[in-house]
């Protein structure tokens, strides 16, 4: 394995080989221990193996497109926007930790696209966001 990479480099690929359903080759991204945790459903997924496992086991009918990706160091941060064929869009920001060319850990924040309607004491501040 190059663990040569940068951080930012490991999150592009990982983000390529997740829509490119390469489960293998995402595997070969993430650390043996990994721990991600997902906020938003209380879930911690722990170990290389049950992470690519809940990615390749979700229902098809999904495509990725990276909206971003920012580094600092082995910190990366990235967005993506992952619409489901006749149904939600979610957007996730993610917060990983890359050491030696692969994830050691990570945070993401999965959300559903207007999922979390704006309360009608706010409605007179804001202004609905262009979406796609």
């Amino acid at each position: 394995m190059d663990v040569t990479r940068a951080p930012a480099q490991v999150i592009e690929r990982l983000w390529a080989r997740m829509s490119a359903r390469d489960w293998t080759g995402l595997g070969e991204l993430i650390a043996e221990d990994v721990v991600v945790d997902w906020p938003s459903s209380a879930e911690r997924i722990v170990g290389r193996a049950n992470y690519v496992a809940v990615n390749a086991e979700y229902p098809e009918g999904w495509s990725i497109r990276v909206l971003g990706i920012v580094a600092d160091g082995d910190r990366v941060v990235s967005e993506v926007e992952v619409p489901m064929e006749g149904a939600e869009t979610f957007r996730v920001a993610s917060f990983w930790t890359v050491r030696d060319g692969v994830v050691t850990h990570a945070t993401e924040y999965w959300t559903t696209v207007d999922g979390d309607p704006s309360p009608e004491w706010r409605r007179r501040l804001v202004e609905p966001m262009p979406l796609g």
